[in-house]
């Protein structure tokens, strides 16, 4: 179903061997794997005939090798704004490892020390929302998993908490847009693989 309004395309970026083994990757550059490079191609082919008026991209090696390898590189804008959840003192650590010392964590609940709670990455959300609602056009982005929940909730006008409710696989695509106008914000697709 296609839209007579602006469509935001969400990518998340390809398997790294930290999303592979569940380790929180915010600001490291851990590179694609094999078969992240290769889903990332496989993206051309998914993407074809998609229309936009600007490509963005979060300034992590692994976004901008998606975005090159899907075909998109030579024109992304790359936006600080859309880098992942800076995890802190849980960078490389899985949430397995996590709870086995704080009992109960909850990310999008209880953020991380040395580094954001989701009020944190909900605010930087909010200027990519205010300046793609500003471009008012359609606009293909390619990020990491929690700040692109984040994103989500944030344009459905939920609490950036409420961002722990949406899954995001390697290489998915999810379409974020408006229904009958645009003051009314809808998730058009999410996770497709």
């Amino acid at each position: 179903m296609s839209s007579a309004f602006p469509e935001i395309y969400l990518v998340r970026h390809g398997e790294t061997e930290w999303s592979l083994s569940g380790r929180h990757t915010g600001r490291s550059d851990i590179p694609l794997t094999a078969n992240g490079e290769a889903a990332a191609r496989k993206l051309t082919e998914r993407l074809a005939g998609l229309s936009v008026s600007g490509v963005w991209s979060s300034p992590s090696e692994r976004a901008r090798k998606t975005c090159a390898l899907a075909g998109f590189g030579a024109g992304a804008v790359i936006r600080e704004d859309l880098a992942e959840w800076d995890y802190g003192a849980y960078e490389g650590v899985t949430t397995k490892e996590i709870l086995a010392g704080r009992p109960g964590w909850q990310l999008f609940r209880d953020g991380c020390p040395s580094g954001e709670a989701a009020a944190d990455v909900g605010a930087r959300a909010d200027a990519v929302i205010h300046a793609l609602r500003k471009e008012a056009a359609s606009i293909l982005i390619f990020s990491s998993s929690h700040f692109l929940r984040v994103l989500a909730a944030r344009w459905l006008g939920l609490p950036p908490q409420d961002g722990a409710h949406f899954v995001l696989d390697t290489t998915s695509i999810s379409v974020l847009g408006y229904e009958h106008d645009l003051t009314e914000p809808v998730i058009r697709r999410w996770n497709q693989r």
